[in-house]
């Protein structure tokens, strides 16, 4: 799965209590809006979460609640960031992406019953919140990209047999992601998610 990166700085508290844009406090938002969605989520589930009286809230987020969740999501851009990095640095770049789907069959089962937050977040924003639905759509359409990039350079070593346009393969990973991440909550069951995943992969093979 991918790494998260820590962020900004320390939680600190000085007089009355205080909190800080610390990454600890945005993880721990983004566990509930993971589990809840955006809309579900109250104020007093993020308070509760991150140990925040109202004031200091209000003090440290000024945007209430979307601003949290924007911070949220874009933590999982610093993850996609990092597992960018790693391809980079990769002498086998697209088995690390296919390891990185194959990953997704060992996860536990809440992990299959929440999904993907960006994947959720574009789905629950249409029609509701166009600013939050098109940050979610950019960070997919990086992903992407990285996807397209790295199955271009594949191809052009011939480590791919297929000689499909790689934008086409890096729409059809995206497709293959959101997909599986509604696949899980049907079949929360490793060896079912296992033969689906490895099936779909033999398309970049």
């Amino acid at each position: 799965m991918f790494i998260f990166v820590p962020i900004i700085t320390k939680l600190k508290m000085r007089g009355r209590p205080t909190i800080y844009e610390d990454s600890n406090i945005i993880k721990k938002a983004q566990e509930v809006f993971w589990q809840k969605g955006y809309s579900a989520t109250s104020l007093s589930d993020l308070q509760k979460a991150t140990g925040a009286g109202a004031g200091s809230f209000y003090n440290t987020f000024k945007g209430g609640k979307k601003e949290v969740f924007q911070k949220a999501v874009q933590e999982r851009r610093l993850a996609f960031d990092e597992f960018k990095n790693e391809l980079n640095k990769s002498n086998s770049p697209l088995e690390l992406i296919k390891d990185f789907f194959r990953s997704i069959a060992e996860a536990n089962s809440n992990e299959h019953l929440k999904g993907c937050i960006i994947a959720n977040t574009v789905v629950e924003m249409t029609f509701i919140d166009e600013d939050l639905e098109n940050s979610a759509v950019q960070i997919l359409k990086e992903v992407e990209q990285m996807f397209t990039e790295v199955i271009k350079k594949e191809q052009q070593k011939g480590n791919i047999k297929t000689q499909t346009s790689p934008g086409i393969l890096g729409k059809y990973l995206i497709t293959f992601w959101c997909g599986l991440n509604t696949l899980r909550r049907m079949y929360p069951d490793k060896n079912v998610l296992k033969d689906q995943i490895e099936m779909q992969l033999a398309v970049i093979s």
